[in-house]
């Protein structure tokens, strides 16, 4: 809780993505300092809340530049987390787009010499001569199939156009129409303003979709309409839209059974799959491993503005040796909380995570360790599902929706087994992606 004088501190010091502000602050009238705030961040998100607002108060709000305005009614509270991330979003898309086409926007920088990586690699430098085939990217969670996308399209024609990302497994499915085509004022019950969708700003540029195989049958229909005619319809609008845009889709998961199995469609899979390009895993490609760990331990020193750390041998030796089922984001993961928490002029084997520092061997990676299954003995699925979300919250440090894409779940299901198997909850839950 801050006052409106705060509040404008906080923003003059400091990033800051929305901000939710009372009409009555006290003293202060939440009117003006929405004018204030407006005046140092035009572009910041501002949502106004009040239990003894008029109408009168709402139309000046939004004249004001307000986000939006919410009265405290009873289950208030889920209207504004629907509210706050759509204002997430907004930011995080605004500061992308002005990101992608500034003028780094072509530095895009892939670490690794190996035969597999090459191989992905040569095959992104030719679809990258097509400025409109589809590319569908297959490969582990955390494998870095984002990076490489963001790399065809700096080496594209479409390099100074927008990059947009979208996870289609982070959004419920009654937004996720929203999100990608944009909404008219009125066009659903929370629809208060008109929106554009993700097509209309990836127009000219690429619209990058993960985790593709997690989007409904009714969508699916509709993005193989878009990609076979260029054109689509706001939810609620009349008018069909034509853009000009790239797209490239994303999957963990194993289409060609997927469409077997009736879960994803036939047409729209053919119509991605135009060139196919797998990320070779982690632990496909460990002569990567050294040049990563050395990258990521500059990136961070340099991020807290400290001299690089060296590597101790017998560190690197486990991490040569470790099979990393979280691929290269688990890399960054464990490079960067060692670089912060534990190291202060070398990274030593005692400050590696115990998964690490025990040694685990990579051949363990495809059939399971040993402490997991022990020979001889064979343990119920149960027990064994447990312990792999127990290892994934310990490699994410907690964050379950990391914790849920390295798995390979939707963030609910997760929840759901950590309250089957009585796992302990803990306060993110509350704020995780807010």
């Amino acid at each position: 809780m801050a006052s409106g004088s705060e509040a404008l501190e906080i923003v003059r010091e400091q990033p800051v993505d929305a901000v939710v502000l009372d009409l009555r602050l006290g003293r202060e009238n939440g009117l003006d300092v929405l004018e204030r705030l407006l005046k140092e961040e035009p572009e910041l998100p501002v949502i106004m809340l009040t239990a003894h607002g008029s109408v009168e108060d709402a139309v000046r709000a939004v004249r004001q530049g307000a986000y939006g305005f919410l009265q405290k009614v009873s289950n208030y509270e889920a209207q504004l987390e629907i509210e706050l991330q759509r204002a997430l979003e907004q930011t995080r898309l605004k500061r992308e787009v002005e990101q992608l086409r500034g003028p780094d926007a072509g530095a895009q920088t892939l670490i690794g010499e190996s035969p597999a990586l090459k191989r992905a690699l040569h095959r992104l430098e030719k679809a990258g001569k097509s400025s409109s085939a589809t590319i569908l990217i297959y490969g582990e969670t955390g494998s870095g199939k984002g990076l490489l996308s963001r790399y065809l399209h700096a080496h594209s024609a479409r390099a100074a156009g927008p990059f947009i990302e979208l996870n289609c497994s982070a959004i419920p499915e009654q937004l996720l129409e929203s999100e990608l085509y944009g909404h008219e004022k009125g066009a659903f019950t929370d629809a208060k303003r008109f929106k554009k969708g993700l097509f209309e700003l990836a127009d000219g540029g690429t619209l990058f979709l993960d985790e593709i195989g997690e989007m409904t049958a009714g969508l699916q229909a509709k993005l193989l309409h878009v990609l076979e005619t260029r054109t689509f319809r706001r939810v609620g609008g009349s008018a069909d839209i034509t853009v000009d845009v790239r797209v490239i889709a994303a999957t963990h998961r194993d289409l060609q059974k997927a469409v077997v199995e009736g879960r994803f469609r036939e047409d729209l899979y053919f119509r991605l799959n135009v060139v196919p390009i797998e990320v070779p895993a982690l632990r496909d490609r460990p002569e990567d491993v050294t040049a990563l760990a050395h990258h990521f331990i500059a990136l961070f020193c340099r991020e807290l503005g400290r001299p690089p750390v060296k590597l101790h041998p017998d560190a690197l030796r486990a991490m040569l040796d470790y099979p990393w089922p979280g691929n290269v984001r688990e890399l960054k993961n464990v490079i960067e909380r060692v670089v912060l928490l534990e190291a202060e002029d070398e990274i030593r084997h005692e400050h590696l995570p115990s998964e690490l520092a025990r040694g685990r061997g990579r051949g363990s990676a495809a059939g399971g360790t040993a402490s997991v299954f022990p020979p001889g003995v064979v343990r119920p699925l149960t027990e064994v599902e447990k312990l792999a979300i127990e290892h994934a919250l310990r490699v994410c440090e907690g964050n379950k929706t990391r914790a849920a894409q390295l798995l390979g779940i939707s963030r609910q299901t997760l929840r759901t087994k950590l309250k089957e198997f009585a796992l302990e909850d803990d306060p993110e839950e509350a704020t995780e992606g807010v």
